[in-house]
């Protein structure tokens, strides 16, 4: 039987907001709002951690997520990729337990991307037949009211003629937001190839698209997060 597996992948180390991924946010570790997403979703065989921290093992672990192992030194860099960090895991699990058909890749930065989402995002990818399914969402503001600067910051022909309208008779452009990738087998190794021919897009709201980068990213997600909980009182 083909496996369908998740990967998170979360490095220890984080110079805008150190310990990211295992701060707590709300009453849980980041990371674990993706590892129960995965796992509340039941479409995978196996929802797996890919970490270069023990801190960050224990904590998954203690969430029903598998972490096989510790990342050697060569994939716990600023310049280790996911393209490698994901290589690196599918060839595990497939000398330790049969052959990968589909993986999807959770960013653990994206905590509100809920179980739902996940489910959504793979009902696409059958319905497409489609060899990948990412999500995104809309930009939060026009990329026509966007440009680049001259050095003497003219705003001449900074807008184009035919786009100085109204924000909501403008065409909407989308943005990735790194919350799910669901791809064949084929990619791994190749992630740069993955915007081709059969991927297609999974469109999420602003809400659930939040990514945490830095504190104001957090303290953001944590105030949209007590909403939902007074919400539900």
């Amino acid at each position: 039987m083909s496996l369908s597996i998740a990967i998170i992948p979360a490095r220890g180390g984080s110079k805008r907001l150190p310990n990211k991924n295992i701060l707590p946010l709300a009453d849980k570790p980041l990371i674990v709002w993706t590892i129960e997403a995965a796992l509340d979703s039941q479409l995978f065989d196996m929802v797996l951690v890919s970490t270069d921290s023990q801190d960050i093992a224990d904590v998954s672990m203690s969430a029903g997520a598998m972490v096989p192992f510790l990342r050697p030194a060569e994939l716990a860099s600023d310049t280790a990729t996911t393209n490698d960090v994901v290589n690196h895991m599918v060839k595990w699990v497939e000398s330790e337990h049969g052959a990968v058909e589909r993986v999807t890749l959770l960013q653990p930065t994206s905590p509100l991307r809920n179980a739902d989402n996940i489910k959504d995002a793979m009902k696409l990818f059958e319905e497409k037949k489609a060899s990948a399914v990412i999500s995104v969402c809309e930009l939060d503001h026009p990329i026509q009211y966007c440009n680049r600067l001259p050095n003497d910051f003219s705003m001449k022909e900074f807008i184009a003629v035919s786009d100085n309208k109204r924000t909501q008779d403008l065409e909407p452009y989308y943005r990735l937001n790194g919350a799910i990738y669901i791809f064949d087998r084929k990619f791994v190794g190749f992630l740069s190839e993955i915007y081709s021919e059969g991927s297609f897009s999974y469109i999420m709201n602003k809400e659930n698209s939040v990514d945490i980068d830095d504190e104001y990213d957090f303290i953001f997600a944590s105030s949209l997060l007590l909403k939902h909980r007074k919400g539900g009182e």
